[in-house]
């Protein structure tokens, strides 16, 4: 199932009229060299502004990560602290000092915030890549599409016009009947009810010709040329293989689809979030630094020091190191400073509620998981049964074909016998191209229908879509085994 896209680059589609469709909404470009191929449409679509902004997200996702990361690394600051003073002001002195600070920091514990915060950016990364691989399959799918509705709609438009001039031939002989007075006026009055009818027909055909092509020109983000004889479409693809196993179809989607792997990512940081509250309320604030060098005292401003610290809630260990830019006129005693700062809430904080806040966010990402697996479980099922559906409507049509073309085969008989008109005869034929239209329709329908079901599953990978590679692998068909 993960090469039926691909496998449309070498059957193609059918044929139909020339259509141009109308200016799309976006910015014009150089409109495609007519025929258009599905090829061609496949490699337009990764330039679409739809394709771009998934990209761009998942850019966005990968660019959050490297953030994180960098948080979560080494981090230097260098500083400086610069005063002038003048005590008294009268009568004093203006004295200058300037220090230069430089600090090292990072995360050292494990349940650090910027490592919690570098988890996260990973699973946001991992979801975005799942939903941007679902963009582009459900793109490529969309061309697909929007490529055969181009061609069924140009082929419908070509059939109203037939129609029409059946239905005028069968006018001029009813007015000739008429006036030989071989037919009622309310006969005739039909037959140009018939006309009518057809016209409109056509002119709703010829709406839906342009409505499908415009459809196709925004998607692919430029103006596009349809081809312009019928034969310049590609051919209908073969009828692909109803599905084998739907179970296996379901767990790998149960793993693979973009929901579950967002609700999933959802559990995991609400988890983080109540694992979090939980470590706020029982751990007390408590850091420890220690100091060395000439340490400030009562009488004059700090020299050269070192030192450290460590802040256990937040995990950061930082080593800082400060020497003035101006030497002391006198020397500065060397000294050690230990330090321990602790604080522990008693009333007041919140951090419970927090908590239990943080409990109900974790259970409702677990029913949302529970939901998005059964609505995967759903849809893929539903998918399944809707190619099961289009291979059986297949099926009927291939049924009407034949017997159209059986009654097209007796109509011809009957006329070289002169038991029918040469009218009969073209409206036989107008019935076999309804229903090799039909089937076509049927027929496009079912490889779009496989096409949803392989993206459902997770199976249909926009890497082998590429439309300037081979296709490696057969397309199964025969339909229903």
């Amino acid at each position: 199932m993960s090469a039926l896209l691909s496998a449309a680059l070498l059957v193609g589609w059918p044929a139909a009229h020339a259509q141009t469709a109308p200016p799309a909404p976006v910015p014009a470009t150089t409109p495609v060299t007519p025929p258009l191929t599905l090829a061609q449409t496949l490699t337009l679509v990764r330039t679409a502004p739809g394709w771009r902004s998934a990209d761009l997200q998942y850019r966005s996702a990968q660019l959050s990560l490297d953030s994180a990361r960098a948080r979560a690394g080494l981090n230097v600051t260098v500083g400086t602290d610069a005063s002038l003073i003048k005590v008294p002001l009268d009568s004093g002195d203006w004295l200058g000092n300037a220090t230069l600070t430089a600090q090292v920091s990072a995360s050292v514990l494990p349940w650090s915030a910027t490592f919690e915060g570098v988890r996260i950016a990973e699973r946001a990364l991992n979801r975005a890549g799942a939903e941007l691989r679902d963009a582009r399959v459900s793109l490529l799918v969309q061309a697909v599409r929007a490529y055969g509705s181009a061609r069924e709609a140009t082929a419908g438009s070509a059939l109203a016009e037939a129609q029409v001039a059946l239905a005028a031939r069968q006018l001029d002989v009813a007015r000739a009947q008429r006036t030989a007075n071989l037919i009622p006026e309310l006969a005739l009055q039909e037959r140009e009810a018939a006309l009518q009818s057809a016209q409109n027909s056509a002119a709703q055909a010829r709406t839906a010709v342009n409505l499908a092509a415009r459809a196709l020109a925004n998607l692919l983000g430029q103006s596009v040329t349809l081809p312009g004889t019928a034969a310049a479409f590609d051919a209908v693809p073969p009828l692909p293989a109803a599905p084998a196993d739907i179970d296996a179809l379901v767990a790998r989607a149960l793993v693979a689809r973009p929901e579950v792997i967002r609700a999933a990512a959802q559990l995991a940081d609400a988890g983080a979030q109540q694992r979090a509250a939980q470590l706020d309320l029982s751990l007390p604030e408590l850091s420890a630094g220690v100091q060395y060098g000439q340490l400030a005292s009562s009488t004059g401003s700090a020299g050269r020091t070192v030192g450290g610290s460590l802040n256990v809630k937040s995990g950061v260990a930082a080593a800082q190191v400060s020497f003035p830019l101006r030497e002391s006129a006198t020397a500065l005693p060397t000294g050690l400073a230990l330090s321990l700062n602790a604080s522990l809430p008693v009333f007041g904080s919140g951090k419970g509620t927090a908590l239990a806040s943080a409990d109900v966010g974790q259970q409702a990402a677990a029913l949302a998981l529970d939901s998005a697996r059964q609505s995967v479980d759903l849809d893929v099922r539903q998918k399944a049964a809707d190619l099961l559906t289009a291979l059986d409507r297949a099926e009927e049509a291939t049924s009407a074909l034949a017997r159209a073309e059986s009654s097209l085969t007796t109509t011809r008989a009957r006329l070289e016998a002169g038991l029918v008109t040469p009218l009969d005869v073209a409206q036989a034929e107008l019935s076999v191209a309804q229903a090799q239209n039909s089937l076509n329709a049927a027929t496009s329908n079912a490889y779009v229908a496989s096409l949803l079901l392989s993206q459902a599953s997770a199976e249909l990978d926009p890497t082998l879509l590429s439309p300037t590679q081979p296709n490696p692998l057969a397309l199964p068909t025969g339909g229903r085994p």
